[in-house]
């Protein structure tokens, strides 16, 4: 099976941890950047490491479908991609300096097939697999060092047939009709490669190969059509094998781990946010409505609206706002404050101490298990706690129906015309965090394809309004910086 089978860790593992093990152990030693996945890892992994090291794979190729979405050039995907990997996954060449590289390449190997498990399991996440993988294929490809590119073809057999001389002269008119002019001045010196015309259709489609008997003949700098096209049919059976293999996996514990994992392309993947910023800043009570209307996410607005104006919200409403305020900055004190004042017009002081005061110092870890809930990510929101009839929790791309959405975007952002269409085009297709991205560029005047920097998508409610916050913060220390600036020069003047 072309995939991660699990089993209890033998009682000898030097791991505490759970381990998901397959047949032999020993250290993996990787030569090459580039992987085709071929070769299931045959190695221990924590239960821990299974999942972390998905899980930020999972964060790139998320990251690739939303750039679909968002017509994003090749270009643009490929900065996008690179800086999602810096952060993620680092794959540095053999170059690389001061680099474990066979550890970054054991994360990269193992995070593959972890995935593997979690999208065989239908036609759908088959396909959109392969075409994420395929593209992070592509990219790895560009920027890799072309000399270690080389040596890792050398190290495969790709079934292609170096074209001799002599059969290159004989073809040379109809090689030179599919070379690009900008190319024919190093046509002597370009090798040619034959193949079965059905591994690189694009070319053949695109007239960039000569056809002849079934075989086509491909110049040496469109070798990764050969590559990638080898690559996708590769994948797409281990995936179909790893299916079929999959109900014979005896782990109970991997289940509900798989099933997050494949809910990350349409939902976003992101850590939660457990404490409360770093940097120390503390809202009040009375600073909310300020930030609500400048900052927060659709989703929370709308809780805020509701609570405005109902001076109530039901158990999960409460808990989806009070856990995104906690992070934002709001202490136990002022979060007492905040929901006694806005519960006031239906509910008195002693009905709020009996009644509310208890489970809101609970989601602080104050009392009960004492734990530090995190708030809710937006993967946590679109599948857990489904908001049922009078409650408003949950995400309004996603609740609410087409023109009660509409109606939102129009009074909350005053949104209209083409921008208005492309977030319900988001909507449409079920890329929600898509739509609630787009929203946040237009509304805070930042490039399409930008995100919230580097191209990052919305995957948190509390990522929204934490990089708000920072850009309204940079630009006043910008005019602030502007006026300083100004008085001295006008000192100088004088």
């Amino acid at each position: 099976m072309a995939a991660l089978t699990a089993r209890r860790a033998p009682v000898a593992s030097t791991s505490r941890a759970p381990i998901v093990q397959v047949e032999n152990h020993f250290q993996p030693h990787y030569p090459h950047r580039l992987n085709f996945y071929d070769k299931a890892p045959h190695f221990d992994v924590t239960l821990e490491q299974f999942e972390s090291y998905a899980l930020n794979r999972l964060r790139i190729l998320a990251e690739i479908e939303s750039s679909f979405m968002r017509n994003r050039s090749h270009d643009d995907l490929r900065t996008i991609i690179n800086t999602q990997q810096k952060k993620y996954l680092p794959l540095n060449s053999n170059t690389a300096v001061n680099i474990d590289h066979d550890e970054e390449r054991k994360r990269d190997h193992v995070s593959h097939f972890v995935l593997r498990l979690a999208f065989c399991r239908s036609e759908e996440l088959r396909r959109r697999f392969i075409k994420a993988e395929g593209t992070l294929f592509k990219v790895r490809w560009e920027t890799d060092d072309s000399k270690e590119r080389v040596e890792w073809l050398r190290s495969r057999d790709f079934g292609w047939i170096e074209v001799s001389e002599q059969e290159k002269s004989e073809l040379e008119p109809l090689l030179k009709a599919c070379t690009p002019p900008a190319f024919l001045k190093n046509f002597e010196s370009e090798r040619y490669y034959k193949v079965p015309w059905t591994r690189v259709p694009d070319l053949v489609e695109k007239r960039r190969a000569v056809l002849r008997a079934g075989t086509a003949y491909v110049a040496g700098r469109e070798q990764f059509s050969i590559v990638f096209q080898q690559f996708q049919a590769d994948l797409e059976k281990a995936l179909e094998m790893t299916a079929r293999a999959l109900p014979r996996l005896d782990e109970d514990r991997l289940t509900p781990i798989l099933d997050h994992l494949a809910q990350g392309f349409t939902l976003g993947i992101s850590s939660e946010y457990s404490s409360a910023p770093e940097n120390g800043e503390s809202i009040t009570a009375d600073m909310i409505d300020d930030l609500a209307r400048k900052h927060f996410p659709l989703c929370m607005r709308m809780l805020h609206s509701n609570l405005r104006e109902d001076s109530h919200l039901k158990h999960q409403g409460r808990l989806q706002y009070g856990l995104f305020l906690k992070i934002i900055g709001l202490s136990i004190e002022e979060a007492l404050a905040f929901w006694k004042q806005a519960f006031s017009k239906k509910i008195n002081d002693e009905k709020f101490r009996k009644e509310y005061e208890y489970n809101i110092k609970h989601s602080y870890g104050l009392v009960g298990k004492m734990a530090n809930y995190p708030a809710r990510s937006c993967q946590t929101i679109l599948t857990t706690f489904l908001p049922g009839t009078n409650e408003s929790h949950g995400c309004p791309y996603r609740q609410y129906s087409e023109d009660n959405l509409r109606t939102a975007l129009q009074k909350t952002w005053g949104m209209s015309g083409q921008d208005l269409q492309e977030v319900m085009g988001s909507v449409k297709t079920q890329h929600f965090h898509v739509a609630c991205t787009r929203v946040f560029e237009l509304t805070h005047g930042v490039k399409k394809g930008e995100g919230l920097g580097g191209g990052e998508s919305v995957n948190h409610p509390n990522a929204y309004a934490q990089k708000s916050r920072e850009m309204e913060k940079a630009k006043s220390e910008a005019v602030a910086s502007a006026v300083r600036s100004g008085g001295d020069d006008a000192m100088n003047i004088d």
